[in-house]
């Protein structure tokens, strides 16, 4: 007997970013020209490994949301690029968020909890959405802002000179958030501007000629428009919350009443064709799922699994697979076993 439930979710925030604090005024080092800013990273991580881009800068002037590419990675408004990790146990290894480019540090804020939006409500963030994070001002009217940082992790202080790769916190979940991530913006004389574009204004679909990342950066930064987080297996009905926060991170179960893979992903397509599947030890596959997207999300959990059969579970190391096609090419796959005793 098997049984089978979706889920989903993204954030809506409004457009605007919180200021972080006041100005600085000390003289340093910064960009000669406008022109001249160009972006490193600004976290230490692996992009596509160990961290993600899941929303992109919106370039929509309506309700809808559209990424720099014209894909759907972003939501409404929506005037930064946010870097993730998978879930809460990769945010408390430590991802460290670093400095774009060289200036001076004009704001921080720390002492603000991890608990994102499922943690607080908005009217208690009093205009603190941001959480804890950081302002750099890079002369000639440019800024970036690191937000969401993990709390006690902001090392920058205001007056600080910074260098490209300065270590300025780690990524967390403070302010509004509903994953471990950090918000990176960038301002011009106060207009937000998409890194990849150069500007705030629409462009032809993945344009990026007039791109603030360094080349090094861009090429790291190639566009994937979806993408597998985490998988794993739990003992009934899985919840994304729980899942997020790595409630189902055993390595062996005793004798179950159910054995349930679940899989996160970013960026499904409707039309999308969805596999879910358990192998027994051996390889024999004793439960599957399959089904078509009917929309499109930019954060999807999904699991199903199947009761214990009546002869009892096979002991050994039980396999399971998630595959998400679009056209019939694969764009996203995620893998994981657990012992099963």
């Amino acid at each position: 007997m098997g049984f089978s439930v979706v889920s989903w979710s993204f954030r809506v925030v409004p457009k605007s970013v919180p200021s972080l604090g006041a100005a600085v005024l000390v003289l340093g080092v910064f960009p000669a020209a406008a022109g001249d800013l160009k972006l490193a990273l600004p976290v230490a991580c692996e992009i596509g490994r160990d961290c993600f881009v899941q929303n992109f800068f919106d370039h929509d002037p309506g309700p809808d949301r559209r990424d720099y590419a014209c894909g759907r990675l972003s939501y409404d408004g929506h005037p930064g690029t946010d870097f993730r990790v998978a879930d809460l146990p990769a945010m408390m290894r430590g991802v460290t968020v670093v400095a774009a480019a060289g200036g001076i540090v004009k704001g921080v804020r720390d002492g603000m909890p991890d608990v994102g939006l499922a943690g607080t409500s908005r009217e208690a963030l009093k205009g603190k959405d941001a959480g804890n994070g950081v302002v750099i001002d890079h002369g000639d009217g440019w800024e970036t802002q690191y937000s969401h940082l993990l709390k006690g992790s902001v090392t920058a202080r205001p007056g600080q000179v910074v260098e490209v790769g300065t270590p300025l916190g780690r990524i967390g979940m403070s302010g509004a958030a509903d994953f471990p991530h950090v918000d990176f913006s960038v301002r011009h004389e106060g207009e937000e501007i998409d890194p990849f574009t150069g500007t705030g204004s629409a462009v032809a679909c993945g344009e990026t000629g007039r791109t603030l990342w360094r080349a090094e950066a861009l090429a790291a930064l190639e566009y994937q428009s979806t993408g597998g987080l985490v998988s794993g297996f739990a003992t009934g009905p899985a919840a994304s919350e729980e899942a997020r926060k790595g409630a189902y991170a055993q390595e062996s179960l005793r004798d179950p009443p159910a054995l349930v893979f679940w899989a996160d992903v970013f960026g499904v397509q409707a039309g999308d064709e969805q596999r879910i599947s358990i192998a027994a030890p051996g390889g024999k596959v004793i439960h599957e799922n399959v089904s078509r997207l009917k929309s499109s999300n930019v954060s999807w959990f999904a699991f199903t699994g199947r009761k214990r059969p009546a002869e009892g579970w096979q002991t050994g190391k039980y396999q399971g697979t998630y595959t998400l096609l679009r056209n019939g090419v694969l764009v996203a796959r995620l893998e994981d076993t657990v012992e099963v005793q």
